[in-house]
């Protein structure tokens, strides 16, 4: 047991070296990507994804309406992160050997059906994601698992959802520790204050470490689209304690 706890704390230390060691908020190089998939190799799917969440902590929030990625018509535009480009992209990368595959992941996964590029510029965005409970729904971005982790209670949906079954902050915080790295949470916001239809508010993932004490972490795109921010790792429990949503589904790649 305690060979396998430092191997995996190795592990982490020699990940968080290249992790700190990479330029943060620009395109990886093929280069890059190939040294971070060499020192992945082996990890779960989960590791992974929070691997390039948090390789994206300190990126500047993205402040345009739709995305930059989307006003651009781009896949990659990693300057500037959002809550979805962040869940988005920590994906794409964590399934992919190549930036070239993270291209053809993203058009397989922020779409309805699929993404489509002409003179790698994509053409048909109308057809992405722009609600998170939609991405829950279509199976694409894991397997929905809020129930497994604690009682869940309904709360009203919008559109064509009547409710959706979420966890309200104070029965997640009595359960992080079903929670494991790469976790996809979805925030459900308060029905007072939806704007657009949306049921989900914001995204973020799950960083789990054992260094000693079990820590369980957020690694989100912090901010507004009128006011700015950064990605950020923060502990969840405090997060939850203070945030301004009402309940949280959960998604996970196993």
């Amino acid at each position: 047991m305690y060979r396998n706890r430092w191997a995996a704390r190795f592990f982490w230390i020699v990940l968080l070296t290249a992790l700190f060691s990479a330029p943060l908020g620009e395109a990886l190089s093929p280069e890059e990507f190939g040294r971070f998939s060499g020192l992945l190799a082996g990890q779960t799917t989960g590791n992974r994804i929070a691997f390039w969440a948090e390789r994206f902590v300190g990126t500047p929030y993205d402040e345009d309406l739709q995305g930059t990625y989307v006003t651009r018509g781009v896949i990659v535009a990693d300057e500037r992160i959002d809550c979805m480009y962040l869940v988005f992209r920590s994906l794409e990368l964590a399934l992919s050997r190549s930036p070239e595959e993270a291209i053809q992941v993203a058009l397989e996964k922020r779409f309805h059906h699929r993404g489509s590029l002409r003179n790698n510029k994509v053409i048909n965005y109308e057809d992405r994601f722009r609600y998170g409970e939609d991405m829950i729904r279509s199976g694409k971005w894991g397997r929905e698992m809020t129930a497994a982790v604690g009682r869940v209670v309904p709360i009203p949906g919008a559109r064509d959802i009547s409710f959706v079954d979420a966890l309200p902050p104070s029965e997640l915080i009595t359960k992080l520790n079903q929670l494991r790295s790469g976790d996809l949470l979805f925030f459900i916001k308060n029905p007072k204050e939806r704007t657009v239809g949306e049921i989900v508010g914001h995204m973020g993932i799950v960083k789990v470490e054992n260094q000693g004490t079990r820590k369980v972490y957020l690694v989100h795109a912090s901010g507004k689209k009128n006011k700015g921010g950064v990605v950020k790792k923060v502990l969840l429990k405090e997060y939850l304690s203070q945030m301004p949503f009402v309940a949280v589904q959960i998604t996970r790649f196993d």
